[in-house]
């Protein structure tokens, strides 16, 4: 069977290529950008992967022999999977890879806001030696962080923050109890969680309901000073809302791993605000973590080109379970 590498940006898919190719499968890899190109080299395939190539409805009604679309990502929010859906075919993330780096990128974050360390290392280049540049700061032992979602990510993030003496919040709308209390974080409603967090970190799958989900709205919930961080999509936060709750005072600093538009624009406001920490989409990356993406990957379509059902559909495709 065909099977197509849609786009990537790895040095190296020789262990993609072994895996599928040693079942007798072939494989063509490509760095498509356009839906043109995507239709043009993936619609005879029998299974896809794709990294940030936009797999529309347009792209998926080619995709007529396609048994299977796999994602280089936890996310999957550049797959329209209502189309997926009607197509019969399965999508398919890497939700178990990781996550021990994207959880310490996230910790990192929260220290680096708490102690508003852009603002000192800043005020270091520009000549200035003091606290005064960042005060005030709140002691990070008697501090309360909000976890948005408590997914594997955010519960390795609780389990990193619990020898740091601070209070844990967690919002889930599908929480798992059992982890919280074993983790000793307090599940909340999503404005308890808004009103009592001093650092605020985002873990949630972006799609229709939670699209700039933290806006103008939700940061007037907020404790004055608070700080946000976001390891999980650019989207959930509104970008013109937070510059708003920036120059207001209500958020006294940020830590995107995220930008709505990746990358982020060298004029865009976000870039220049010394409260605000960037950094470009790599929280999920470790030598490890690429090797693991890869592989498991690979398996997936492996497994499901050899007759297998998917160990991590994301979606309900028509006539399957």
């Amino acid at each position: 069977m065909k099977v197509v590498i849609a786009d990537y940006y790895y040095k190296d898919i020789s262990q993609e290529r072994q895996l599928i190719t040693e079942q007798g499968h072939t494989l063509e890899a490509y760095r498509s950008s356009t839906e043109e190109e995507l239709i043009s080299r993936a619609e005879n395939c029998d299974a896809l992967i794709v990294q940030f190539c936009q797999v529309t409805r347009r792209v998926i009604h080619h995709l007529k022999r396609c048994k299977v679309i796999v994602r280089y990502a936890i996310g999957y929010d550049n797959i329209d999977l209502n189309a997926a859906d009607e197509a019969g075919i399965p999508v398919c993330n890497v939700p178990d890879y990781c996550i021990d780096e994207v959880s310490t990128h996230a910790v990192m974050l929260l220290l680096a806001c708490s102690k508003h360390m852009r603002v000192y290392m800043d005020a270091v280049h520009n000549g200035f030696w003091g606290y005064s540049a960042g005060e005030p700061i709140k002691s990070f032992s008697q501090s309360s962080v909000g976890l948005l979602g408590f997914g594997a990510i955010s519960q390795m993030v609780a389990k990193k923050l619990s020898g740091f003496g601070v209070k844990i919040y967690a919002y889930d709308p599908y929480m798992n109890s059992k982890a919280a209390e074993e983790l000793n974080v307090e599940p909340v409603d999503l404005d308890t969680l808004y009103a009592c967090s001093d650092l605020i970190s985002v873990h949630c799958p972006l799609n229709t309901k939670t699209e700039k989900m933290i806006n103008t709205q939700t940061f007037g919930k907020m404790k004055p000073g608070v700080a946000i961080v976001n390891t999980a999509r650019g989207g959930l936060i509104d970008e013109d809302a937070l510059l708003l709750a920036l120059k207001k005072g209500i958020v006294s600093a940020a830590g995107l791993d995220v930008t709505m538009q990746e990358p982020i624009p060298k004029d865009h406001p976000l870039r220049n605000d010394p409260r605000v920490i960037i950094t470009p989409h790599i929280a999920w990356y470790s030598e490890t973590s690429i090797k693991l993406l890869q592989k498991k990957v690979a398996q997936e379509v492996v497994r499901v080109l050899g007759g297998d059902p998917p160990a991590h559909m994301v979606n309900h495709p028509r006539g399957k379970t």
